[in-house]
C-alpha cells in the first residue's frame, strides 16, 4: 500500500521526518511523540499499528514489535500545517520505554484548575 497523493498533497513536506503524537483513542491521554517519515506512515496504514522512524537507529520502528506494548491505530489525523500527525491509538502495556503508561510522567510546573495567576504553580525539582 502506498500512501494516497491527496494525504501526499496535505503534507508539508513528504520527504522529511514529521512528528507524530499518539493519544489513547478512549481517554485522550498523550501517550508520546515520535517521528514518521512516508515508508513510515505507509507502514503504518498498512500494517493498522504505529510504526515510527527511530532517529537513534536510524531506521523504521514498530511500536512494540520487540516488547509487545503495540499501538493499534484507531485514526490518524493530519495538523492543519501539514507538519504534524495525531495517531489515536488503543495501547497495550505500556506507551514509554521506561514502563509507564505515557512518555509524559515528569511534571515541570503544574498549575492549579481554579487558578489564572503564577502565585498557585508549584514547579518540579530535579533531585538528582
Amino acid at each position: 500500500m502506498s500512501i494516497p497523493q491527496n494525504v501526499l498533497d496535505l503534507l508539508k513536506d513528504p520527504d522529511s521526518l514529521i512528528p507524530a503524537i499518539a493519544q489513547d483513542a478512549k481517554t485522550g491521554e498523550v501517550l508520546m511523540l515520535a517521528y514518521m517519515n512516508r515508508e513510515s506512515l505507509t507502514a503504518t496504514l498498512t500494517s493498522g499499528r504505529a510504526t515510527y522512524w527511530s532517529r537513534s537507529r536510524n531506521e523504521l520502528w514498530e511500536k512494540g514489535a520487540t516488547s509487545g506494548h503495540t499501538q493499534e491505530i484507531q485514526s490518524i489525523d493530519l495538523d492543519c500545517d501539514g507538519d504534524a500527525i495525531l495517531l489515536k491509538v488503543t495501547q497495550v502495556g505500556a506507551a514509554c520505554h521506561t514502563g509507564d503508561r505515557t512518555c509524559f510522567h515528569q511534571p515541570i510546573v503544574t498549575r492549579s484548575a481554579n487558578s489564572s495567576s503564577t502565585a498557585n504553580v508549584s514547579t518540579v525539582k530535579n533531585e538528582s
